[in-house]
């Protein structure tokens, strides 16, 4: 029997995404660099989730910078050797990071063509939109086709996060003084959101046990007012009250959770103690 025919569209995204574990044929994951004083290290492949907490926790700092426009032509010249005749390229907010912009760069070198889709989002918000875009592309959509359904499944994504503290944030450049400054001056814990690309804080509470409370209900809202939901739950370090906020959900919305680390560079901006849930449309 001759082996598979790779499927024509192939989609690429970033490490960022915060995917399970496991291939898929039509997607490739190019990964951002996570910065630990002088060194430098590809998240996912040299440094993980647990190596970030633990130098943060350590005192050490850590910083992060995007993939370069010739590690993005790299994945899409890989994937047009297998096979690919056009590409689906979609990476987090840009207002978030420079990915997206070294994806438009490097989508004028590549072999085969690429349309560079913004997700506006981060984490699994953006993992199910390029697992959703690769289950299309492997079922035989077009280029048009593959591109929508990975910007649809994006929009229609709802991450909200907790933090133990907003000083990573703030330091990041990921959010403003005067919001960072709720977590310290009022003694308030907020909750925060990607909304149109941005964090945000959404709500305000006093206690970290509270925080989780108001989290679910938010999540478990966001689930009631869609037909075919799926989730996410993200931690970094202990995934016990990842864990815990999975099984919470799971008996008041029917929905099985994922649960899986944010990626090590989300969680060098976001710190030890992150707890966030990702709330999407299955693609249809």
């Amino acid at each position: 029997m001759s082996p598979a025919k790779p499927p024509a569209v192939h989609v690429v995204t970033d490490s960022t995404a915060s995917l399970p574990s496991g291939d898929h044929p039509a997607l490739s994951v190019v990964p951002l660099h996570v910065l630990v004083g002088e060194e430098a290290f590809f998240e996912g492949v040299e440094i993980s989730p647990d190596d970030v907490a633990h130098r943060i926790g350590a005192g050490e700092r850590v910083t992060t910078s995007q993939p370069t426009p010739h590690a993005l032509v790299s994945a899409y010249e890989a994937a047009a050797r297998a096979g690919a005749r056009s590409i689906v390229s979609i990476h987090l907010s840009g207002d978030l990071s420079g990915t997206v912009h070294a994806a438009a760069l490097a989508a004028t070198r590549s072999p085969v063509p690429v349309r560079v889709v913004d997700s506006r989002t981060v984490a699994m918000g953006l993992g199910f939109a390029a697992l959703a875009a690769a289950d299309a592309a492997a079922a035989g959509a077009t280029l048009d086709e593959v591109a929508r359904r990975a910007l649809a499944v994006a929009d229609s994504s709802r991450a909200i996060f907790m933090v133990d503290s907003l000083d990573h944030l703030r330091r990041g450049g990921r959010l403003g003084v005067a919001a960072a400054t709720l977590g310290t001056v009022l003694g308030v814990r907020p909750l925060l959101a990607v909304r149109d690309g941005r964090i945000e804080v959404i709500q305000k509470v006093r206690t970290r046990s509270a925080a989780v409370d108001r989290l679910i209900h938010v999540a478990v809202d966001s689930v009631g007012r869609r037909a075919e939901p799926e989730l996410a739950v993200h931690f970094l370090g202990d995934d016990a009250a990842a864990t815990e906020v999975a099984d919470r959900l799971w008996d008041t919305t029917g929905v099985r959770a994922a649960v899986t680390p944010v990626s090590a560079v989300v969680g060098a901006h976001a710190g030890p103690g992150v707890l966030a849930i990702v709330v999407a449309d299955r693609a249809p």
